[in-house]
């Protein structure tokens, strides 16, 4: 190992082989655009061009690959959700986590940890018990569980009854997980770049060409692309991209902030959440703890991060486990998040013929990753909507069908 480094090190030429291909020149023409290279772009890329053999694909970045969202989540995989589109949806994606190191030849660092939802009401209990059958009845591990299971999946919790709010109940989700999201885009990235598939970064799309009710070309800062259709999967900017195409999505953009503490030795094994206090709290596999909340209260497409969250966060971490009071802060972040009036994506066709959607993805998008680019890859190649994203469509807002998961957030926002 020494030797290979010296000779890695001091060679006059790149000696690995590149996960991605080098900077060049735009084509004229690509047969699908994707306009966004976050997780989902990268993997309706690496579906299309696998799975599918349509390999004249280009995405387009305007960042870096995963600089976006992807590479400001808390990496949290879960499918206990509370409708039964939802659960199906995301139940899908967590079977595909499971297999995607494998898959790439690239570890992901997927860990089956499981996710332990407090309840702190009655409300809650019922709200759990609802979730915990839909879940059981789709094939989903859900169940709720009561103050002695508690006590033995989490010892540290604060289970006093002089609590400001005392611990009831719990959802205990056995399928619950997390993975390396910066590992998950690299390899779907990579794995796309291999079959002929061009990932052009620090490409920023300034407008599109329209006639006729199509896209006929993706005007750049380096150059116009003509095109045979236009994926746009631009997670916290979904709105300003959709009104390049004239489409208005129904989408109100808020900041989501998180912050890691420095890495600790192991103790928390499963995921915590609390949508009470507004927190959920995870131990990384280098230890950091990991904690969230709700959006911030007020619409704003910015990634600061503010004092104000940081204290929330905090206090609220601290009312559930309160050894973290111990812990030193190591950073803080904020992803901007696009949240639909149903808490539910937006997938699929649009009122342009050869425009499709990937957007709305709140605070869920990390974990729909793989069975995004498995169904969006489908439904470009076939022109067939694969009946598992039929529900997300932009017009369930026009004919009053909407998917309500408001209820099954791992912190309400």
């Amino acid at each position: 190992m020494p030797h290979a480094l010296i000779k890695y090190g001091l060679s006059r030429s790149y000696p690995g082989h590149r996960h991605f291909n080098s900077r060049k020149e735009l084509k004229d023409h690509y047969d699908v655009v994707i306009i966004g290279g976050g997780g989902h772009g990268a993997a309706i890329a690496y579906y299309l061009s696998k799975y599918h053999g349509v390999k004249n694909v280009v995405i387009l970045e305007k960042g870096y690959l995963g600089g976006g969202n992807t590479a400001r989540n808390t990496a949290v995989i879960r499918a206990n959700y509370l409708t039964e589109e939802g659960v199906c949806f995301y139940r899908d994606s967590l079977k595909l986590f499971r297999g995607l190191s494998n898959e790439f030849g690239y570890n992901i660092m997927w860990e089956n940890r499981g996710q332990l939802t407090l309840a702190h009401t009655d409300a809650a209990i019922r709200s759990f018990r609802w979730r915990a059958e839909v879940n059981k009845h789709l094939g989903v591990r859900s169940e709720v569980i009561g103050l002695d299971e508690i006590r033995e999946l989490v010892p540290m919790l604060n289970m006093s009854e002089h609590a400001r709010f005392p611990i009831l109940a719990g959802l205990w989700h056995a399928d619950g997980g997390t993975a390396r999201h910066d590992a998950v885009v690299w390899g779907y990235a990579k794995g796309a770049c291999e079959r002929g598939v061009e990932l052009h970064q620090l490409t920023t799309v300034t407008g599109l060409d329209i006639e006729s009710g199509r896209v006929k070309a993706v005007n750049t800062n380096r150059g116009k692309i003509q095109c045979g259709c236009v994926v746009q999967a631009v997670a916290g900017n979904s709105s300003v991209v959709g009104r390049m195409a004239g489409i208005h999505l129904p989408i109100h953009t808020f900041p989501l902030q998180a912050m890691v503490t420095q890495p600790y030795k192991p103790v928390l094994g499963p995921l915590v959440s609390s949508p009470q206090y507004h927190v959920y709290v995870q131990q990384t596999s280098r230890g950091e703890f990991v904690i969230g909340g709700g959006s911030d209260p007020y619409p704003l497409y910015n990634t600061r991060s503010t004092l104000e969250m940081k204290e929330s966060l905090a206090a609220a971490a601290m009312e559930v486990l309160p050894f973290l009071g111990q812990m030193r802060l190591l950073r803080q972040w904020a992803g901007i998040t696009d949240m639909t009036p149903d808490y539910s994506p937006i997938m699929g066709l649009s009122p342009l013929e050869n425009y499709y959607l990937d957007a709305g993805w709140g605070t869920w998008g990390f974990k729909a990753t793989p069975i995004c680019g498995v169904t969006m890859a489908e439904l470009i190649a076939t022109q067939r909507v694969p009946d598992l994203i039929k529900p997300f469509s932009l017009d369930r807002f026009y004919q009053f069908r909407q998917i309500n998961e408001a209820g099954a957030t791992a912190a309400s926002h």
